[in-house]
């Protein structure tokens, strides 16, 4: 594998205004590599997408694409990337070819070889028989396949897809998965963005996670699961939801690094189960909640994402 990042940030910067939306951001990607960039709401990894794919200028610092400083929005390097956006990129009016001859053109391919790669990008989503029709007449599904498709027609050393499976059925979502494992065995780079944690878990070798513009986490999946061994995942079902004050005193308990409650399971990550549980169940004796089950997992990718990010609500 070369040693040379086929994707390079060095002290990256973007602001709004007084809004600093990237501090001084740096991370390399090697070829082959299929990383998750995650993040909550706000935390800069949509400007930092934007700037990757060049829809945005950094206000300062470097992205090199193959050792080629990203320049411009028309700087010929970024023929490297395709993009597969969280917006669907397609024209109702027109069918599936016509939407891919649009897209080939501007990637400046034409004749017998944008023919070619027009056959092959549906072929491999499963679009072929399709192609003849409009796209208002696709699923959601399909429509988020034929999104792959037109990114791939260009043939990209880089894909970056960001929430390719929004609002897509179960089985167009295990297509889509099928399509990236094998793009990821044919040695394409994959940057993979999602709020679906179990995606990245099975997609994705390295995990990137940003907050408030910063990288907090860059690690090895594995590593990022098993790391801390003195954290563990205690859940807990329970007869009743707890009110926000009960939930305020358990985060506030020893040994206790992070709570999600989704309906009436509480989740919880401990330093170390033993007398950390003996306080929680405590606890909710004494507020009157009773528990109908308890039991300790293997911390998970989500837990990870609360425990750097925290547990609360972000709306921007």
């Amino acid at each position: 594998m070369s040693t040379v990042p086929i994707l390079s940030l060095r002290e990256v910067t973007r602001s709004y205004g007084d809004f600093k939306a990237v501090h001084p951001l740096s991370f390399d990607i090697a070829p082959g590599e299929s990383v998750g960039l995650l993040g909550p709401n706000g935390a800069g990894k949509t400007t930092t997408i934007s700037m990757i794919t060049g829809l945005l200028r950094p206000d300062s610092g470097t992205i090199k694409v193959k050792g080629q400083v990203l320049s411009s929005d028309t700087s010929p390097i970024k023929r490297a990337i395709g993009l597969v956006p969280q917006d669907l990129a397609l024209y109702d009016e027109l069918n599936g070819w016509d939407n891919l001859r649009f897209f080939g053109a501007l990637y400046h391919l034409g004749g017998k070889h944008l023919t070619e790669r027009m056959e092959h990008s549906l072929r491999f989503v499963g679009l072929l028989d399709r192609a003849k029709d409009k796209i208002k007449a696709y699923s959601g599904g399909m429509k988020r396949r034929m999104n792959l498709a037109a990114a791939l027609l260009h043939e990209p050393e880089i894909l970056l897809l960001d929430e390719p499976t929004v609002g897509v059925d179960p089985q167009s979502r295990n297509s889509i998965f099928e399509n990236i494992a094998q793009l990821r065995t044919n040695g394409k780079t994959i940057i993979y963005t999602t709020h679906y944690m179990e995606e990245v878990e099975r997609l994705c070798d390295r995990i990137i996670i940003m907050d408030h513009g910063k990288v907090v986490v860059d690690d090895n999946l594995n590593k990022l699961r098993n790391g801390g061994a003195q954290v563990q995942r205690l859940v807990l079902e329970l007869s009743e939801p707890p009110t926000a004050s009960v939930l305020d005193r358990i985060r506030k308990l020893g040994g206790v690094q992070s709570v999600s409650l989704e309906k009436n399971r509480l989740t919880t990550e401990v330093e170390t189960l033993q007398p950390t549980t003996v306080l929680l169940l405590q606890e909710l004796k004494n507020s009157s909640v009773g528990w109908t089950h308890i039991s300790s997992e293997r911390p998970n990718l989500e837990s990870v994402f609360l425990r750097v990010t925290g547990d609360q609500l972000r709306d921007s």
